[in-house]
């Protein structure tokens, strides 16, 4: 895993690449590779790399070339295939330099140009500039493991990096808030699809190629998760019929092979190499598939809090118990964790969407004294609707339709009055309030207003006349995941919603988990969304993932004799920290100076009395730790990356974001 970087300046713009303003774009990334550097310099064009080794690390110093110098490319992942081409491309005269996967990518593209891509396996985010063609072409892998941002200024020049800071760092753009994508950002913890909260700062999409060429830019997908055509389907009705079990058997058997394959991918490297160990079962999983494939006993590394409802260790422990690992776990105290969050805020380069961000960068670091590498449960849920919020939506709709068909307008007003008014506890009421009997038995109501942070009614309160005049006038904070939950082949719901969770929720995960391990100069893999297995999981039946009130059904089953029974029968947990109690009680001061100080407020972005009045109620018991949450890191990510606050950054380098920006 690397860091890379690079400018094609067109011909409008009447200049060649500034060699001072590439390496600043490098080495403000340096985090990400410390190891090595490189630059290639072709006029209007510009290649930067920092590298992380992890194969063949004497021989892979890039930006790398092919042997006539015709092609150079910079490239941040690992291709797992990537050795299973090379008596292949050998076969047909190309002539390796090195070991390391990098090469194979360029011998593919000399074959195959871009279609090369689809023969990539793994997580990838690479530049080729072709100096023949005088063309650039960049290529994000299939589930966006890899992060790419790019400006794209009106003079047809081009900018792109791992990180937005790079693209900052070269003045790309000026720094200012996107507000159209505010409302996103409010409702869904992130931005939903190609934009940025940086305006005019953009990602490549997963799956997604981009070609330029003097000033001219081509997006195109080539690969997307497809539910139709199931290669063993059964009528939808297997369970139902005499081959059910059968049929089934053959599912998990199956699934599990290719589960064990993608693990066993991912053990390639040339470094030491361990796991984050939650102790849920996705990470449980790949600890007993990894440790059967190796011979000493591999490194684990979990992490938690203080405070008794946030650690649970215990798990962790009995998993690192059961298959014999060398585990390693680290407290984070309160102190620590809002000590350390503005500088991840500085590594996110967006608002941290989760509290769990903060744990993952304390993991990391304790990782990194030990290994380079670690595998990770990400893209689980996503893949195999682990979440509660699937099965409530369904039931939730389904038992919604039959009572407005046998109810009028008088009566459903009726039972909500009644709720309202029950003697019940504050989170009874407010969980009755989410449900059919409350809200209308739709998409928008049930599912994108129920687990909102902040829905679409609270942000008609939370912003000002004027940010809703700076955001377009109406306030659509769904479109996004709309589009995503229109766009598929899925024909049914469920499905529907894995969908546009893999193409948005999970998407800020694996950003998240890119930028926290690779702050600590780590490397994280992701065997879950090994595209094969995610193809495979995508045209199963929906009884093999979610079954009645069993989440995951198939890898349940498929780790049933091999993880302990206390794992396997482990509610869903997520991971919790405990920043709702802190926000009331000693880090109150926190809320203080981010939401409610005069500074904050004075920007006018928001609703000074609704946000007061938010905090009120949050104190007096009522959760709103995701509002607050938002809204601190929110603030936070202004004064960093719109203020120009001075940031102090990892490995003893310090950079002024209104320094490189001035």
């Amino acid at each position: 895993m690397c860091g890379i970087n690079g400018i094609a300046l067109s011909s409008r713009a009447r200049t060649d690449v500034n060699k001072e303003v590439l390496e600043r774009m490098r080495d403000v990334i340096s985090h990400r590779g410390p190891d090595d550097c490189g630059i290639l310099m072709d006029g209007n064009v510009g290649l930067g790399h920092r590298r992380l080794s992890i194969v063949d690390v004497a021989g892979g110093h890039q930006p790398m070339t092919n042997e006539d110098s015709t092609l150079h490319i910079v490239f941040n992942g690992e291709i797992y295939n990537h050795a299973d081409y090379r008596p292949m491309l050998e076969a047909r005269g190309h002539r390796y330099r090195t070991h390391c996967d990098t090469e194979t990518i360029l011998h593919l593209y000399e074959e195959d140009g871009p279609q090369a891509v689809n023969s990539l396996r793994g997580m990838f985010a690479f530049a080729i500039w072709d100096r023949r063609k005088r063309e650039l072409f960049i290529a994000r892998d299939r589930l966006g493991i890899k992060p790419l941002y790019y400006v794209h200024r009106d003079d047809g020049s081009l900018y792109f990096a791992s990180e937005i800071k790079a693209l900052l760092a070269a003045r790309a753009v000026t720094p200012e808030i996107n507000f159209p994508v505010l409302p996103d950002y409010l409702a869904n913890h992130a931005t939903s699809g190609e934009e940025t909260l940086f305006r005019g700062v953009k990602r490549l999409l997963p799956g997604h190629t981009l070609r330029w060429r003097d000033g001219q830019v081509d997006i195109e997908r080539y690969w997307d998760v497809h539910f139709a055509g199931r290669d063993l389907d059964d009528g939808n009705n297997g369970a139902a019929n005499g081959n059910g079990k059968k049929i089934d058997s053959r599912y998990i058997e199956e699934w599990t092979e290719l589960f064990r394959t993608s693990v066993r991918l991912r053990l390639m490297a040339d470094v030491p190499l361990g796991m984050f160990l939650s102790g849920g079962i996705d990470s449980s999983a790949i600890a007993a598939v990894m440790s059967a494939m190796v011979s000493e006993p591999i490194k684990t590394f979990s992490v938690a809090f203080r405070e008794r409802e946030a650690n649970e260790l215990q798990y962790a422990r009995i998993v690192a118990d059961a298959f014999k690992t060398d585990h390693h776990e680290i407290i984070v105290s309160p102190e620590d964790f809002f000590a350390q969050l503005p500088k991840l805020v500085w590594h996110e380069d967006e608002p941290l969407a989760h509290p769990s961000s903060v744990a993952l960068y304390f993991v990391s670091q304790l990782a990194s004294q030990h290994v380079k590498v670690v595998l990770t449960g990400e893209g689980s849920d996503e893949m195999l609707a682990g979440y509660e919020r699937y099965r409530k939506t369904i039931v939730n709709l389904a038992l919604g339709a039959r009572y407005y068909n046998m109810t009028n307008e008088i009566v459903r007003q009726s039972v909500q009055r009644g709720i309202e008014n029950l003697p019940l506890g504050v989170k009874v009421r407010q969980k009755l309030a989410r449900t059919f009997l409350c809200v209308p038995p739709d998409i928008e109501s049930i599912y994108f207003d129920n687990f909102a942070v902040f829905p679409r009614d609270m942000q008609h309160d939370l912003l000002t006349s004027e940010t809703k005049e700076r955001v377009g006038g109406v306030i659509d904070p769904y479109a996004g995941v709309r589009g995503f939950l229109e766009g598929t082949d899925a024909d049914t719901l469920l499905n529907r919603l894995l969908y546009a969770d893999t193409k948005t929720y999970l998407h800020e995960l694996l950003m998240k988990q890119d930028q926290m391990s690779m702050a600590a100069s780590i490397e994280s893999r992701v065997p879950f969304l090994d595209h094969k297995l995610v193809e495979f999981t995508a045209r199963l039946p929906e009884r093999m993932k979610l079954r009645g009130w069993t989440t995951k059904y198939i890898l349940r089953e498929s780790m049933k004799h091999v993880l302990p029974e206390a794992i396997l029968k482990r509610s869903k947990m997520g991971f919790p920290v405990p920043v709702g109690s802190w926000f009331r009680g000693p880090f109150r001061s926190v809320v203080d100076e981010y939401v409610l100080s005069e500074r904050a407020m004075e920007r006018g972005i928001f609703n000074r009395a609704f946000v007061k009045r938010l905090v009120e109620r949050h104190q007096a018991g009522e959760n709103h730790t995701e509002r607050l949450w938002a809204l601190v890191n929110f603030e936070m990510w202004l004064r960093q990356f719109i203020d120009g606050e001075h940031v102090d950054v990892p490995l003893g380098a310090q950079v002024e974001i209104a320094t490189a920006l001035s």
